[in-house]
């Protein structure tokens, strides 16, 4: 396992694009230590991608292109701006909002904060917003994203630790809101102290014929997750069908509903869906290789023989599990960490007596948590690259954001309820 290991670190130390990375190291592997066949390596490529739950993650991923084309962000954010209007710092607090809102639509955490710096950041630069202070709350609320259904990362986790995906999409939505009330607070704190954006001394608390006209026209943003959720739980449909469902029901509300998803912006969805499929199934299908190596090598077992060693408490696990997730997201994109480490992990919590589902949401938080921070973090450079604003400005403006955050995912992990509550008492 040496060598997996120093390929591993060392190709990604020079930059090399994480599926080679995984490709490489995992076939050096086998064709230095082992008399594996090159057939079986060539199956698991193949098999990694055949599976029904599969199906689920391309149309999730073609249903949010689709739904930033049809209007729905627009409407959803007229709503974001109706319900934070009295509220200090106004627009960050309407990119928090949006994220939650928008959570229920997009179901990438990057994708959101890119869709995100575009619309707000000019605005947010306007009031006198730090430009470092508008990358990192859009960057960071774009975390909700990682939770709240249809969250592709929890797709990946429940069809890769046989968990439940109806029960992980119930279970997300009481943290993305608490999460999203974290982040409010935060900004309410940190806009108090420096004097951004604050509310205009006239301004009327939302009425109640103001919110329903907003909810009008947003409300089939606002159903998409219930309708979800509806259908899995009762049989409707499976987590795959969910996904084709997403896609006609995105097509329809463009169409007949808010009648601006034409065929240039059908086509450009296509594309845009396309190549982000693209970037994640060559990592899903050479992490076939590289679990293979792994599960050979009794790495699975040796982790959690080493981690058990050093306590059997679930809660300490847990935080250990955390802080182990929360170094690996800075160097690996959430998607790899997912693929790599949940059929790692599940044994270890399942031994224990952790609910996998609870499991699942702190897990996916953590390591999208990964994205938004240095040094390898997609989401940074995206959203950065976009405002304008230098790493450093970033970092030094998102202190206050992180810790809400990480205290966030700590209470999740002491009070196993604010998961639970929700998928125990929908699914019993």
């Amino acid at each position: 396992m040496t060598l997996l290991l120093v390929l591993f670190v060392g190709l990604l130390i020079i930059g090399m694009p994480i599926a080679f990375v995984i490709a490489i190291s995992g076939l050096s592997y086998f064709f230095v230590e082992t008399t594996v066949p090159w057939s079986v390596l060539v199956q698991r490529v193949v098999a990694q991608t055949q599976t029904y739950t599969f199906l689920a993650v391309p149309f999730f991923i073609f249903a949010g292109n689709l739904m930033n084309e049809t209007g729905i962000t627009k409407n959803l954010l007229s709503l974001a701006r109706l319900i934070t209007r009295r509220m200090y710092g106004g627009v960050a607090q309407v990119n928090v909002v949006l994220s939650t809102l928008m959570g229920g639509v997009s179901g990438s955490a990057v994708a959101d904060a890119s869709m995100e710096i575009r619309v707000l950041g000019p605005e947010m630069d306007r009031q006198g917003y730090p430009k470092g202070y508008t990358a990192a709350i859009t960057c960071l609320s774009g975390l909700i994203t990682a939770t709240i259904p249809p969250s592709l990362g929890l797709i990946l986790f429940g069809f890769l630790g046989n968990v439940s995906i109806g029960k992980l999409f119930v279970a997300g939505i009481v943290p993305g809101i608490l999460m999203a009330l974290f982040l409010m607070v935060s900004v309410s704190i940190t806009s108090r102290r420096h004097g951004y954006d604050a509310p205009a001394p006239d301004a009327k608390r939302p009425t109640l014929r103001e919110l329903l006209d907003c909810l009008k026209t947003s409300i089939w943003a606002l159903m998409f997750p219930v309708i979800l959720i509806i259908g899995i739980r009762f049989g409707f449909f499976t987590p795959s069908e969910a996904g084709a469902f997403a896609v006609v029901y995105s097509i329809f509300c463009g169409v007949v509903i808010y009648k601006e998803l034409t065929w240039e912006k059908f086509v450009k969805a296509l594309k845009n869906a396309i190549s982000d499929l693209g970037c994640i199934i060559i990592i899903i299908a050479f992490s076939g290789i590289f679990g293979y190596a792994l599960t050979y090598g009794q790495v699975p077992v040796i982790m959690s023989s080493f981690l058990l060693s050093i306590t059997e408490n679930g809660t300490l696990m847990m935080l250990l599990m955390m802080v182990f997730l929360f170094f690996a997201g800075m160097f690996l994109d959430s998607d790899v960490n997912t693929l790599l480490l949940t059929p790692i992990f599940i044994p270890i919590v399942t031994s224990l007596g952790i609910d996998p589902v609870h499991f699942g949401i702190c897990m996916s938080t953590m390591i999208t948590l990964g994205c938004m921070t240095p040094p390898v973090g997609t989401g940074i450079y995206v959203v950065c690259g976009i405002e304008g604003c230098s790493i450093g400005e970033f970092v030094k403006e998102s202190g206050p954001f992180f810790a809400a955050i990480l205290l966030e995912i700590l209470v999740l992990v002491l009070v196993p309820q604010i998961s639970l509550f929700l998928p125990n008492l929908i699914f019993g």
